[in-house]
């Protein structure tokens, strides 16, 4: 291999120069000769008018041959290999010093920049490449590295300063972020004994601490979150997770009233996703609570053996297919929008996984995770067990409609494959 690199390293370079070279030498034999040639047609045009002289009797025979003595001498000095040779040595020098200029610049130049821009030990080190592509597969460990580091000086820092409350809510919500809940829950506590009277703190603390404790917000989390709703009654997580105490306390109608005012104060720019699941809860809830009547019931289709996902980042993942059925094949259209959703089987029912793709899109294979899940605080990794919910929607909307083709799996656990979900029947 480094034979054959070399090889056509010179072959190319070798090119290169040539194509530099060819004009500098051929200019200097085209002036010369263009020289010599204008100096000729001169002296033509001079014997030309001398003949025309003599035979117009405008010179005698004498001066004629005076005149035409004069000229070739004068011929003969000029376009003489004694003034010719060096005028057209000048410029032969000239170029020739630029040639070989060229032909060692460029192969120096070439070696380099390729010694430092390329990859030396790739002439000789096949398996560079096969390093490098690893150094770039391993760029979320690098960077988790990074943010570990990171962790730690702010960690340091904070221990220099402790009555730092904003920097250790900070460090607390940086590792709910990497999913180091416990950890997360003890900063918490600092934080909110330095700062007072921050409801979004609150919050995040009640979270937290809920997932510590087995993913429920009885106890001092539920606490939590009173204090900060009579702190701030318009944040929308405080009026998100109070409505979710509601419903796990089987209050329907508390919980559709403080989803309504959570989703009043979401801000303008609110995934359009986030504010229909939000409004399928609502109607839930409402559904539920005897507002709107009895909620549809939905027909669960059997479900396929579950096969533990593998490990390594997918352990907390859920991945299957959605079919259609077939007594259901000449109903809605391939532009119908379908939504694959993962919604906890206790607790609010807002879908904390989701998907959407098209009709056309079936036999569709999805894989559900916490990066689909719709709201940062209610992730995929800490629903527990979860039914699958596949809905062709002929609105585009992911709330249930009448008219629209539905199929749920069995209740499954983050972490399984080869799930099967049917859609089998027909929202009345």
């Amino acid at each position: 291999m480094t034979l054959m690199f070399w090889l056509i390293a010179s072959a190319m370079t070798i090119s290169v120069i040539a194509l530099l070279l060819w004009p500098l030498l051929r200019r200097t034999t085209a002036v010369a000769m263009g020289e010599r040639e204008n100096r000729l047609a001169v002296y033509r045009q001079q014997f030309a008018e001398l003949e025309q002289d003599q035979k117009n009797g405008v010179l005698t025979e004498e001066l004629y041959q005076q005149a035409r003595s004069e000229l070739e001498r004068r011929l003969l000095d000029e376009t003489g290999s004694a003034e010719t040779a060096p005028a057209a040595a000048g410029w032969q020098v000239n170029s020739r010093l630029v040639a070989v200029v060229v032909a060692i610049v460029v192969p120096l130049a070439s070696v380099a920049l390729y010694w430092a821009i390329g990859n030396p030990l790739a002439i000789s080190h096949p398996s560079a490449a096969a390093f490098s592509a690893q150094g770039n597969s391993d760029s979320d460990r690098m960077s988790a590295e990074g943010i570990e580091s990171l962790l730690d000086r702010l960690k340091k820092k904070l221990e220099q300063n402790p009555n730092d409350g904003v920097g250790w809510a900070l460090l607390a919500r940086s590792y709910v972020s990497m999913g180091r809940y416990s950890e997360a829950v003890t900063i918490y506590e600092k934080a909110v004994s330095l700062v007072s009277g921050d409801a979004q703190l609150l919050a995040d603390y009640a979270d937290a601490l809920g997932v510590v404790q087995g993913r429920t917000l009885e106890g001092k989390p539920e606490l939590l979150i009173q204090q900060a709703l009579k702190l701030d009654p318009q944040n929308v997580k405080v009026l998100m997770m109070v409505g979710t105490v509601a419903f796990d306390r089987k209050q329907y109608a508390d919980a559709a009233r403080y989803w309504v005012q959570a989703r009043a104060n979401l801000p303008p720019d609110a995934e359009q996703e986030v504010l229909q699941e939000l409004a399928s809860a609502i109607d839930e809830a409402k559904g539920l609570a005897g507002e709107k009547g009895m909620a549809a019931t939905v027909k669960v289709a059997p479900a396929g053996p579950a096969i533990p996902a593998k490990p390594a980042g997918q352990s907390r993942a859920i991945a299957g297919t959605v079919t259609l059925a077939p007594h259901l094949a000449g109903k809605g259209s391939p532009t119908d929008t379908l939504f694959v959703f993962a919604k906890a089987v206790e607790g609010p029912p807002m879908p904390v996984s989701i998907v959407r793709v098209m009709r056309k899109d079936l036999p569709f294979t999805f894989r559900l995770d916490d990066s689909t899940s719709p709201m940062p605080s209610r992730k995929l990794s800490d629903a527990g067990t979860v039914v699958i919910v596949a809905r062709l929607s002929k609105s585009g909307e992911a709330m249930a409609k009448s008219g629209d083709l539905q199929g749920m799996s069995q209740p499954v656990t983050p972490g399984v494959n080869g799930i099967n979900v049917v859609i089998d029947r027909e929202i009345p």
